[in-house]
């Protein structure tokens, strides 16, 4: 199913249209808004490493396809915007203002541009400040990013929502329910009760204090973006 398509079919899903009623009408990929801006953003992040070629187009082509009747003129647009990325912040303003009632469909866009960053075989530092200021400006959440940075790129073993094994942007109860069970399944008094080896007690031990770390950091990490949102 190509962007377009699905961005439609997001749109036809919304059971309550008094929570979109400051979006334009019809789908998104009809909207000449939208597509200008989301067109502008996929070719400025493709010049955001350095050098924008065929590859992050023919990415573009295969996530934000066009209608055949549009093609022609997105591609001069693509053409023209990717040769800087300065005003990408404009271009990504005016979007989440258009569909600020539609994070889902934002949150999609987003998603496509990790495509696009992906399309050469690495994603340098300077497309991912790219992605997360994008990110910032459609008003997604921190950890929104952090989830679809690691649907794309993959997380550490180290990183504490894998070793809780739950995703970046679940409800705080969600996260407290995991760290339980982790916890429980780790637990070196289980390895004690089955008669294993101190090196087996060992491995637990170090194992529940890595779950309980991890804990600890996701949810310090939680009460600092909410001081940093609320200030």
């Amino acid at each position: 199913m190509t962007f377009w398509r699905n961005i439609a079919s997001i749109a036809a899903r919304r059971l309550d249209l008094a929570e979109c009623a400051e979006c334009p009408p019809g789908p998104p990929g009809q909207d000449p808004a939208f597509s200008t801006a989301v067109t502008a953003l996929g070719a400025k992040l493709a010049k955001a490493d350095g050098s924008a070629d065929g590859h992050e187009f023919a990415a573009f082509s295969q996530v934000f396809h066009p209608d055949p009747a549009s093609e022609q003129n997105i591609h001069r647009l693509y053409d023209l915007a990717r040769q800087t990325t300065h005003g990408f912040e404009s271009y990504a303003k005016r979007l989440a203002k258009r569909y600020r009632s539609c994070p889902q469909l934002l949150e999609d866009v987003l998603d496509g541009l990790f495509h696009i960053a992906k399309a050469d075989g690495a994603v340098t530092q300077d497309e991912l400040d790219y992605l997360e200021r994008v990110a910032e400006l459609f008003g997604l959440s921190p950890l929104a990013f952090r989830r679809l940075s690691a649907t794309h790129l993959g997380a550490g073993a180290d990183d504490p929502y894998v070793i809780l094994d739950v995703p970046a942007d679940a409800e705080d109860e969600a996260v407290r329910r995991a760290w339980k069970s982790a916890l429980s399944d780790a637990h070196p008094d289980r390895a004690r009760a089955r008669g294993l080896p101190a090196e087996f007690i060992e491995v637990a031990e170090a194992k529940a204090a890595a779950i309980n770390a991890a804990f600890s950091t996701v949810m310090r990490e939680r009460r600092e973006l909410g001081l940093a949102a609320a200030g």
